[in-house]
């Protein structure tokens, strides 16, 4: 039979381990809001256990109904006898009514109640992260979470640029970061340029993921909210399961995991590889992912010890022009683009309750990132106007000089097309510690939440970029010379980097949530961060810099129960994110770098502080066919001093990051689930108005810049690659116990091409796309599943830029010039998938 759902609200003066549960959560549920990642309906059906339940846990209801259980405070008591045979296969935890919304807190059950939070709340499960049959975590956000797009900037499905609210969380250096990521407690942002590799994530291992905005708790760069990632552990997933699938573009992927619990004890593994041929050219992924964790707890402590390691290699093909990919889909501009990611790190996180209201945890850890990158460009190096025989950099006949200093000969032939392939090496380590203490003791006889924590980071990264010459064949590839280029242009743009930066971040927070009345609960707070960046350039001085960033960031709000069904929030909150060593290191207009690989010098940049008010209302109703959940609220965040990459008007290809004024990203989002014993329905729309609010004149590579190559942004021109409507839908249905069908719709609305900030130029064209799945489970043991991607294979873009008509000629057009000057990421066409999964 299907799994059937319970809606259970527990309330209890401290997080109690839910015997009941056959995974061996501490999580609660409650149906005072029931999120998005609740099931009501399994895809992955499992028997249920026959465990002991006490009078008052013992709830279960067909259909869901809202039922509230008192639950007395009592001391954790666990079965001891308790064994393997004893459990359900491959048991996920359900979702928690606690919600984990500090950066320290790894641990369920220790969080605030979600009733309780003055902001939106987004949640993942595991089982949705499943239903996806993907690796990509990016899948499963874009599919559940109302205000999160991706945008394949890359080119490449496993990099992928997570956009929520107009804020982004990139894997693509030079893309200004206003997203923190946690996994775990830990801050997964890299050292160097604030990026977040997806791909480092093991998505099996994942247990849930939460999407939230407005708690500066966070830290740095949660401009427009946090990504807060917790994995799986051997108390919360037992038994073991091998995940199979296959099927177009070469795609072959499995993954296996296995948790275990032995009395006070436990253990967790995972395990995961994929190859993906990619539907463009030059776009292979290999992809091979570990997480494991032990863990140890009694009656008043918990430990765990997790690690994890990654070693992927992908093509990432980035965007081609649309006169290449009107003759082919899967054509790609200047290649090789190729990025290999080593990563490896280890965290110890342990929770102590000191006291019945007292309850302190910590987190030690360690990460070591090296990132490789191949990247093939058009070259700004060609023979000189004056002898031929040299080689010069540049409109104005600056030598092109080899490492040696010494102007370059010209040995290629005349008619040669020159490229350049730019390689890059980046080498961080961050360690840290963060501590949080949380107490519960009523105040003035009213109950009360207080956290306070603290947090230091630190990170060392050494990164070093040359670039070679070389040649660029008619299938766009660039090939070596072995000519290696030194300092060239004038002034000089391009040479050999060789950078060490220390970061150091510091932050102190405390958060107080007091309930007025059992309905009206306040908020208030905030967080004082303290940035030190330091760059120590290692060939020279015109790096080198020390800056120090400070802030004090507020939180205040308020959440009022208006019937057991319908509750309401608001909230205010600031946050700030200082410039990143690879912002500062390219932030001179006067000389400009190729973006993420040639630095050239170390001019001041303004921190960015975003300011965000938010509010809204959320709901459950039971009906007779089933159970409503919705949510409605608006949003609005204004940045001061905001960072933009801007192109040089002088080099093709090259730019700098500068602070551009105030922007404004505001919205609404809307949301409705209905779930009963048979069928699943979800919708949601959100719409995002994001603009400039100063008058600006820039440098672009639109094809209106004017006779300086500067455009002029007015107050109120929209910000590119933001879409300001986004609607999604979806369905799941049970034939029968066994047959499970679904399918689910995505529209996206236009949005302007980046680099088109003064709005002039045609948009890129919205899209929409429709996908089908179904599963059956043949046996206890196995199921055989299958989806199809974009069913109505829809040629469509998800972004879009300008590139240098006359940087390569159009090879594909007999090698007459290029005359479009828009370059797109072209999107998956139809896909078909098949996977057999074994559950034990």
């Amino acid at each position: 039979m299907a799994r059937r759902h319970r809606s259970v609200s527990i309330v209890s003066s401290q997080p109690a381990e839910n015997h009941n549960n056959p995974g061996g959560s501490d999580e609660m549920m409650s149906a005072r809001y029931l999120f998005v990642a609740s099931i009501s309906i399994s895809l992955f059906p499992w028997n249920e256990p026959a465990c002991a339940q006490s009078p008052s846990e013992s709830v279960q209801v067909l259909p869901p109904t809202t039922i509230r259980v008192v639950k007395p405070r009592v001391r954790r008591e666990r079965n001891q006898n308790q064994t393997r045979e004893a459990q359900p296969a491959a048991r996920e935890a359900p979702p928690a009514a606690r919600l984990v919304v500090y950066p320290t807190t790894p641990f369920p059950g220790t969080g605030i109640d979600v009733d309780k939070v003055t902001s939106s709340v987004n949640i993942v499960s595991a089982d949705q992260i499943k239903q996806t049959g993907s690796l990509n975590i990016g899948d499963s956000l874009v599919k559940y979470v109302p205000g999160i797009v991706v945008n394949e900037v890359t080119g490449n499905p496993f990099q992928p640029n997570v956009q929520f609210r107009g804020f982004v969380a990139s894997p693509v250096s030079g893309t200004p970061q206003g997203l923190a990521v946690y996994q775990n407690g830990v801050r997964v942002n890299e050292a160097f340029n604030d990026t977040v590799n997806w791909d480092m994530i093991p998505t099996a291992a994942i247990k849930s993921v939460t999407v939230v905005s407005n708690n500066p708790a966070f830290g740095l760069n949660a401009l427009g909210g946090a990504v807060n990632v917790q994995m799986k552990d051997g108390f919360s997933y037992r038994g073991a399961e091998i995940d199979t699938l296959g099927g177009s573009f070469g795609r072959i992927q499995s993954s296996a995991q296995w948790g275990k619990q032995i009395d006070n004890f436990s253990v967790y593994g995972a395990l995961e590889g994929l190859h993906d041929n990619g539907f463009r050219n030059f776009s292979a992924s290999n992809v091979r992912r570990f997480y494991g964790d032990v863990g140890a707890r009694n009656d008043s402590a918990e430990f765990h010890l997790n690690m994890g390691a990654a070693d992927n290699d992908f093509g990432s093909t980035a965007t081609a022009p649309v006169e290449l990919l009107q003759q082919y889909w899967g054509a790609t501009y200047t290649t090789p683009q190729i990025t290999s990611n080593r990563v490896g790190y280890v965290n110890l996180t342990g929770k102590i309750e000191a006291t019945p209201t007292w309850t302190i945890e910590g987190i030690a850890h360690a990460r070591v990132l090296e990132q490789k990158m191949v990247d093939g460009n058009a070259t700004g190096t060609m023979p000189c106007a004056a002898d031929p025989a040299l080689l010069c950099f540049g409109d104005n006949g600056a030598p092109a000089n080899g490492l040696d200093g010494v102007q370059l000969a010209n040995p290629f032939a005349p008619g040669t097309v020159l490229g350049e392939l730019d390689r890059t090496s980046t080498h961080s380590t961050t360690t840290g510690l963060s501590l949080q203490a949380t107490n519960t003791d009523q105040l003035f006889g009213h109950n009360n939440h207080f956290v306070i924590g603290t947090s230091f980071d630190s990170g060392v990264t050494n990164f070093a970029a040359i670039g070679e010459l070389g040649t660029i064949a008619p299938n766009f590839v660039v090939s070596g010379s072995g000519i290696f280029l030194g300092p060239s242009g004038n002034p000089v743009s391009i040479g050999p980097v060789a950078l060490r930066t220390t970061n150091q971040y510091t932050g102190v927070y405390a958060l107080d949530t007091f309930d007025i009345t059992n309905a009206f609960s306040i908020t208030g707070g905030g967080r004082f961060n303290l940035a030190n960046i330091r760059l120590e350039d290692q060939l020279g001085t015109a790096l080198n810099g020390n800056d120090t960033y400070t802030r004090f960031n507020p939180i205040v709000g308020g959440t009022y129960k208006i019937t057991s069904g319908l509750s309401a929030y608001a909230g205010y909150s600031e946050a700030n994110r200082a410039p990143t060593p690879l912002e500062l290191g390219c932030a001179d207009p006067a000389r400009p770098c190729t973006i993420a690989t040639f630095l050239v010098s170390d001019p001041p940049l303004k921190q960015v502080v975003s300011r965000s008010v938010e509010a809204g209302l959320r709901g459950t109703r039971d009906l007779d066919i089933g159970a409503l959940e919705w949510k409605l609220g608006g949003f609005r965040t204004t940045n001061s001093d905001d960072i933009l990459a801007i192109p040089s008007p002088v080099l093709q290809g090259f730019g700098f990051f500068q602070n551009v004024g105030a922007t404004r990203r505001q919205g609404i989002e809307a949301e409705v689930n209905l779930k009963s014993s048979q069928m699943q329905l979800y919708a949601s729309y959100t719409f995002i108005d994001a603009r400039f609010l100063d008058a600006l004149k820039v440098a672009s590579n639109s094809p209106f810049v004017d006779a300086n190559g500067n455009i002029q942004i007015l107050p109120g021109d929209q910000i590119p690659a933001i879409p300001r409507h986004r609607i999604k839908a979806g369905i799941d249905y049970a034939v029968t116990d066994a047959l499970k069908i679904g399918g689910d719709a995505l529209f996206i609305s236009s949005q302007y091409f980046v680099g088109d900030e003064s709005n002039q130029a045609q948009k890129l064209p919205g899209y929409a796309v429709f996908n089908l799945h179904a599963s059956y489970q043949i046996d206890k043991t196995f199921q055989i599943y299958a989806r199809a991607d974009n069913i109505l294979d829809n040629r469509y873009a998800t972004y879009g830029a300008f590139f240098n008509l006359g940087a390569v000629p159009n090879f594909a057009n007999g090698g007459a010039p290029f005359t479009d000057p828009r370059s797109i990421s072209p999107a998956r066409p139809r896909a078909f998938y098949v996977g057999l999964k074994a559950t034990f």
